[in-house]
């Protein structure tokens, strides 16, 4: 009996489900572009500022389409996050 836990199957016969495969290559350096948008100090009136992120990205790379755009910024403020939760939680 075959069932979701079921691991016969090996990862070459596995069609790739993964998109955005140009975002996954820029990420790294989009991210050092847009990071300091994300930051607490840079707010304006306590607002955000990935208006600007969004922006950035389109002019840094012209060839994504929105929604590309769209899943670098949102991936990036998440990792910006979760590193700045990281940070608060290290000991002094």
């Amino acid at each position: 009996m075959t069932g979701p836990t079921d691991t016969t199957e090996t990862s070459a016969e596995r069609p790739e489900r993964r998109k955005y495969h140009r975002v996954r290559e820029i990420f790294e350096e989009a991210y050092e572009l847009i990071a300091p948008f994300f930051a607490k100090e840079n707010r304006w009136g306590n607002a955000t500022l990935d208006h600007l992120a969004y922006r950035v990205v389109r002019e840094q790379y012209p060839e994504l389409s929105f929604e590309e755009v769209h899943v670098l910024v949102v991936a990036s403020k998440r990792v910006y996050t979760e590193l700045q939760a990281e940070e608060a939680t290290k000991p002094s």
